[in-house]
């Protein structure tokens, strides 16, 4: 396998992130983003949790940012910077060669959901129910919007085709799904559920999906968010839909992974590893064959994407609240055990894992030459091949 060297990379970062900020979206929307960028939770629109970046041959920890508190967020790269929120309410801007810090902004409340870096905006929202636009380059504030909840999901994004405005959607616990306008955070349309949504809302050129404590997965229109229809998923839903061509891949409390076709609204298969068996808080990574999630059965499960067939599970010693990433045949994810670990995608077997010591509950970011994942010691370490 050939492996880019992480020193050529260092030269090359600072101008393809820039390079690739526009993030033009497809026809689909399902690929938002080129291999340098990692701009938004599960890495695309669809949250499909894959990228095509090689991973270096040897990795070792490159840096560590210490932040004030827990970190549950997950980080997001761009203009040669990493950004994340942290549960001492603020959100970070760090150096992506040296992990020094360029900016902090005081939400003024613990921040456990994503950030979301759009054009030259970071949208990202804290447990007081504040939903902030901040400036990417500076940490300057844009605009504020209030929900009556806590925000624990990332945003998502749309390009509108008529006038080509942006619209932002975002979740809260005060049951609503919200679009609003990207520039101005004026609100666009509000659709209400019956409780809380927990999760990020995966997007692709029609459809909005996103699921919550209500049991159901919800379907939207892209356009006026107009209910399309839902599914009974059978449990709560606490993490984030997949949403790959006409099918949606959701974990829930029921110690269920479930595929949802969008197109008949009808489960086309659920997965449950009677030997195990756990609750599903993790989202799923889809690749062209498999669906792979983690458990609090303390197991990465993978599965054939059509059939819903178990492939292999890996056993690490804790909780996968972890979203796993597929980055070509190898596979991301973090534990509650405090180790993050590199398994094969085709058999399931230990490549690498390092011990951090803390519990890792949030999704890696993965860019050519580089991981960088939050912990629960407050923490953000990068990982990469030293020059």
């Amino acid at each position: 396998m050939n492996r880019p060297k992480f020193k050529l990379l260092l030269i090359l970062i600072p101008l393809l992130l820039v390079a690739c900020s526009d993030n033009k979206e497809t026809e689909k929307g399902n690929k938002n983003t080129k291999p340098m960028d990692w701009s938004i939770f599960r890495g695309d629109t669809g949250l499909s949790g894959t990228t095509q970046v090689k991973l270096p041959g040897k990795l070792t920890l490159l840096w560590t940012f210490k932040t004030g508190s827990e970190i549950i967020s997950s980080p997001v790269i761009g203009f040669n910077r990493v950004y994340i929120g942290s549960t001492d309410g603020k959100v970070y801007a760090i150096n992506i060669n040296d992990g020094g810090k360029v900016w902090e902004y005081d939400s003024g409340d613990d921040i456990e959901a994503p950030p979301l870096l759009l054009d030259t905006s970071i949208y990202i929202g804290n447990l007081s129910g504040d939903f902030f636009a901040l400036d990417a380059h500076t940490g300057a504030l844009r605009w504020k919007f209030r929900t009556e909840g806590p925000i624990y999901g990332s945003a998502n994004w749309v390009k509108k085709t008529a006038g080509r405005e942006t619209s932002i959607f975002v979740g809260s616990h005060d049951n609503n799904m919200y679009c609003l306008n990207a520039a101005s955070g004026k609100p666009e349309w509000t659709y209400e559920t019956t409780h809380y949504i927990n999760g990020t809302p995966a997007v692709d050129g029609e459809n909005i999906v996103f699921g919550g404590c209500d049991e159901r997965l919800h379907i939207l229109s892209i356009t006026d968010g107009k209910k399309k229809g839902e599914v009974d998923a059978g449990s709560y839903i606490p993490g984030s839909a997949a949403l790959v061509g006409n099918r949606a891949y959701v974990g829930h409390y029921g110690n269920r992974l479930i595929c949802i076709d969008i197109k008949t609204q009808r489960i086309a298969w659920e997965y449950g590893d009677k030997k195990h068996g756990g609750a599903f808080f993790s989202s799923p990574a889809v690749s062209k064959e498999y669906v792979v999630i983690g458990s609090r059965d303390g197991f990465l499960h993978c599965v054939d994407r059509e059939t819903g067939r178990k492939i292999w599970t890996f056993r690490t010693r804790d909780e996968v609240d972890s979203s796993p990433v597929i980055a070509g045949e190898e596979v991301i994810v973090g534990s509650s055990d405090g180790r993050l670990y590199i398994v094969n995608l085709n058999d399931g077997k230990e490549v690498w894992s390092y011990e951090i010591g803390a519990a890792i509950t949030g999704c890696p970011a993965v860019t050519a030459g580089l991981i960088v994942i939050g912990a629960q010691d407050g923490r953000i370490y990068a990982f990469g091949e030293k020059s």
